[in-house]
């Protein structure tokens, strides 16, 4: 049986909050990129404070090998990992290391320096850190679930974008005429993404682990012989125990003891798939952000330009995701997918030129159908890949992809210095 499948859900009662935890997933997506998107879209006003640092490039260098580094233990471990735990302990430490980045600010009074700016690289290296934590145990705690949940968390992943970016747009308008209107514009900014970090902890503590349906795929998964469940259902009310007594059955039995795929396995299964994701990840990270905030040139927007192409790409990227919703828009075919993702490599050589030669318009036309393509490659491939497994497989497997996207954010974002080869600033 497949995930998804609605004869996986016994009873109609056992469906009873899915849209709740739809909105939930959503939230939890926005939560765990809100804190890494805030960073890239007030890069405006580090290029302000750090002119000769490269900030948007340097900071997501940093970044990344703390998410890879992270991601591949916690995938190598991941069937002695507590969810519940990791998960909580990720957005704990985006909530305080957010936090920290609004308190640096205020303590300096906004002021660059070589010191300030590794203040900055270590509070980012610790947003790497979370990622990992929250990414990968939320893929590998929903690949066992219904694909609709998948879709929500992955499409607040691009909310988040779409909200730095609106409330980007808002406070560069509101403050960035006065004397210290950029830095007021950002403080208020880093507020909101605090008080959106503190949601997540109450919603994953406290709402998505008692729903109905949420109880049922976890008590479903523990069956299977998953041991990464169990704080959670112990925070629903359920004793395991019972819950594999009630749940037991031939076919249960039989399930719970063939012999688990290993992870090595599972990826040479799945190798298409998780090739996929890098290159999906790879080519955009060699674009976004650092290509659009330093490689475009001056442009009548001046410097609203940057930050509209920013806005652009998230918006797309947001939307995109929601188009596998409707049902014959999604691209099913294993063969299908990996050729339209190959077709992205022709982006590279688009941006170059259209950065060249080409004005604004073409520009920003470029930076929608790369975050139109990246959103919905994205969706179609994190739905369809752990579909035919038993739950501990499905969570290893989530773990696996989540590894991929990293490592081709990864590769893009050093791929992305290539950009500067030539510059006189380099």
């Amino acid at each position: 049986m497949t995930v998804g499948e609605s004869s996986s859900l016994p009873s109609p009662t056992r469906m009873k909050g899915k849209y709740s935890g739809m909105v939930v997933c959503w939230f939890l997506g926005l939560g765990s990129l809100i804190a890494w998107n805030s960073m890239t879209t007030i890069g405006d006003y580090y290029y302000q404070l750090f002119p000769n640092y490269h900030p948007e490039r340097v900071l997501t260098l940093v970044y990344q090998p703390f998410a890879l580094g992270t991601i591949a233990i916690l995938a190598y471990n991941e069937a002695k990992v507590d969810t519940r735990k990791r998960i909580l302990a990720g957005y704990i430490i985006f909530f305080l290391a957010t936090s920290a980045l609004l308190v640096l600010d205020v303590v300096t009074l906004g002021k660059g320096g070589i010191w300030n700016f590794l203040g900055i690289c270590t509070i980012v290296g610790s947003f790497g850190i979370a990622d990992a934590y929250v990414q990968g145990g939320m893929v590998g705690d929903l690949s066992f679930m219904c694909p609709e949940f998948m879709q929500s968390f992955f499409a607040g992943l691009a909310a988040s974008g779409t909200l730095t970016s609106a409330l980007r747009l808002i406070t560069k308008a509101a403050f960035g005429k006065s004397d210290s209107g950029l830095r007021t514009g950002v403080i208020l900014f880093l507020a909101v993404s605090i008080l959106l970090e503190f949601l997540c902890i109450f919603l994953y503590s406290f709402v998505f682990p008692k729903l109905p349906i949420v109880k049922h795929y976890r008590s479903k998964a523990a069956s299977e012989g998953s041991t990464t469940v169990s704080a959670d259902l112990a925070a629903a009310g359920i004793d395991t125990d019972m819950n594999e007594r009630l749940l037991s059955s031939p076919e249960a039995d039989d399930a719970k003891h063939q012999e688990r795929l290993t992870n090595k396995q599972l990826l040479f299964q799945n190798i298409d798939y998780a090739m996929d994701l890098y290159l999906i990840y790879t080519i955009s990270l060699s674009i976004f952000p650092g290509f659009l905030y330093e490689n475009t040139g001056n442009h009548n927007l001046g410097d609203w330009y940057a930050v509209v192409l920013v806005a652009m790409f998230n918006v797309c990227d947001l939307v995109s995701r929601y188009i596998p919703l409707v049902k014959g828009l999604t691209i099913e075919s294993r063969k299908g997918i990996m050729l339209a993702t190959l077709a992205r490599l022709l982006l590279i050589p688009a941006f170059y030129y259209t950065a060249k030669y080409g004005d604004q318009g073409w520009m920003i036309m470029l930076t929608a159908f790369l975050g139109l393509t990246n959103g919905y490659f994205t969706v179609c491939v994190v739905t369809a890949a752990p579909k035919g497994y038993k739950g501990p497989e499905q969570n290893a497997l989530g773990n696996l992809l989540v590894l991929f996207i990293l490592g081709g954010i990864f590769s893009g974002v050093a791929l992305g210095w290539l950009w500067l080869i030539g510059k006189a600033t380099f």
